[in-house]
């Protein structure tokens, strides 16, 4: 399966701590049959986050592409076919950062990886 990973997933496995989540999601991200995407909306989420004090990173943030493509993840950049696509069914969400995402799932046909109660119930969510 083709999965993106939300950005609190990402962190989690980034910092080697991806033990925290159920025990469905655990699977998912150990399994060697997925492939594991990470979109450059999260890094930008990071980043905004981070630089605002609201998050605190093990890495630094300028390492993180580096750090993502060496845990074998490959970064989806954002285009025009993801700002325009209108997700269906309408997510229970108003972050554009959790709307990017789903509308990257849609586009590139990926399943997105996450423990958000307002996107865990979506179609386009893995679980």
């Amino acid at each position: 399966m083709r999965l993106l990973l939300d950005t609190h997933i990402l962190l989690a496995v980034v910092d080697r701590r991806a033990d925290v989540f159920q025990p469905a999601v655990q699977r998912l991200l150990a399994d060697p049959a997925n492939d594991f995407y990470v979109s450059v909306a999260s890094l930008w989420e990071i980043a905004i986050k981070w630089r605002l004090g609201k998050l605190r990173l093990t890495p630094r943030l300028e390492a993180l592409p580096e750090l993502i493509r060496a845990l074998g993840i490959d970064l989806v950049p954002i285009n025009e076919h993801h700002a325009l696509a209108a997700v269906e069914p309408e997510p229970a969400t108003r972050d554009p950062f959790d709307r990017l995402l789903l509308s990257q799932c849609q586009v590139e046909g990926l399943r997105l990886v996450t423990i958000d109660r307002a996107l865990i119930d979506h179609r386009l969510a893995a679980m």
